[in-house]
């Protein structure tokens, strides 16, 4: 494997970081800025806008450079974003750093999968794809538990100013190892766009946002739960958040290796004990034992829909999958950023730290009965699109698929 993808993988691992570390350090940044725990939730919330917004804003703009030059460029945005962050005099400051940041996110993701299968052998693609995106699986389960540790030790601007750093050596690894490659071929937007007509393209999308949108009811609010409710010490949040990566990476295996197998019944699987995990985590955030199983089911059941998801657009909108995975990368967030808002709602309404799981309950279930619909309305079609196998730019949707399972 060349070093250019050790660089992509830095890269994947400084913005992963960046994104859920912030959940770790709420009440850090709360109380440093004066502002309640729901309106630092914004902090979520405004980055997960900004992913939604930016990765398709980003990937059409990204067919008019090289590939090489649109991911430093991309890199350069992100190191901006955590800089304004990491130095912002107030809260609203620090807001437009996050979704500065955050434009970055869902391009890079896109654009740095194609260049990372079209640095090796056509056998050896997946492979490639997969090492990417292995610096965002270690973010969750290294780089978010330590920057939170260091954030609540040393402050929360250190972790941000440790983020730029690891942007930077990002940036200096994809000038330095990346080789040039020709400008690819211009997005026919209008043919991309056909795709969203597709009453399948857009029910898989909806289970995106409502699915993994009950993930993160919980776990935006996991800190002041866990230490309020729970009794665990500030400290222990570190660990926590281990567990939960912990359980994101064995949820991703296990939901990529099902996704080609019975796409339709993981999700019926995953979505439904989702909603009764979360459910359930009312009751168990009061035990520390159980909370820190919960955690885990949580970061692997909601991890487990994200292969079959992805997968799920890619197929219902074969043909011009491009910007439709791209745009299912930003419903992700969405998902995240509805879920935050809706979390702090609740809080704020004085139905304490432990009402956002009712949020995620809700939101896994109803994505859960949109699954049934869709599989309802496929049958009554008399297609699947599951074994498409769509060519897209000369490489088979089967790499693309392998690109966006991982996030």
């Amino acid at each position: 494997m060349p070093l250019a993808l050790l660089a992509l993988a830095i890269g994947a691992f400084g913005i992963g970081t960046t994104e859920f570390v912030i959940m770790g350090l709420l009440p850090e940044v709360a109380g440093d800025f004066g502002v309640s725990i729901p309106t630092a939730g914004l902090l979520v919330t405004g980055y997960a806008l900004g992913v939604v917004l930016g990765a398709p804003l980003m990937t059409v703009l990204g067919t008019k450079v090289s590939r090489k030059r649109m991911l430093m460029l991309l890199m350069g945005l992100f190191v901006l974003g955590n800089l304004l962050s990491a130095v912002a005099p107030s809260f609203s400051v620090m807001l437009i750093g996050r979704v500065v940041a955050s434009l970055a996110h869902g391009a890079f993701f896109g654009i740095g999968s194609v260049v990372a299968a079209d640095l090796v052998a056509p056998d050896k693609k997946a492979g490639a794809i997969a090492m990417m995106f292995t610096g965002l699986t270690v973010a969750n389960v290294v780089g978010v538990p330590l920057g939170t540790f260091v954030g609540q030790a040393a402050g929360w601007r250190i972790t941000f100013t440790i983020v730029v750093a690891l942007g930077l050596i990002g940036l200096a690894g994809i000038a330095k190892l990346v080789p040039d490659m020709p400008k690819p071929q211009g997005v026919r937007l209008r043919h991309e766009l056909a795709a969203f007509k597709n009453a399948q393209v857009l029910l898989a999308m909806a289970m995106t946002v409502l699915g993994f949108g009950g993930v993160f009811a919980a776990i935006t609010y996991i800190a002041p739960m866990m230490t309020h409710v729970a009794g665990f010490a500030d400290g222990s949040v570190t660990w926590l958040l281990v567990l939960f990566g912990l359980g994101m990476v064995g949820g991703n295996l296990i939901g990529g290796k099902y996704a080609d197998r019975a796409l339709m019944p993981m999700l019926y699987v995953s979505l439904g004990a989702l909603a009764v995990v979360l459910a359930v985590f009312t009751v168990t955030a009061h035990n520390k034992v159980l909370a820190a199983i919960s955690i885990a089911l949580i970061g692997a059941l909601g991890f487990a829909t994200v292969p079959p998801l992805q997968k799920r657009v890619l197929d219902q909108a074969h043909g011009a999958p491009t910007l439709a995975s791209a745009v299912n990368i930003g419903a992700f967030n969405l998902g995240n950023a509805l879920s935050a808002w809706l979390g702090g709602i609740v809080i704020a309404a004085g139905f304490g730290y432990t009402s956002p799981n009712w949020v995620g309950a809700a939101l896994a279930a109803a994505a859960l009965l949109l699954a049934f619909l869709s599989a309802a309305l496929e049958r009554r079609g008399g297609t699947s699109a599951d074994t498409a196998d769509t060519v897209v730019a000369g490489r088979p949707a089967s790499v693309e698929a392998e690109a966006v399972a991982h996030h």
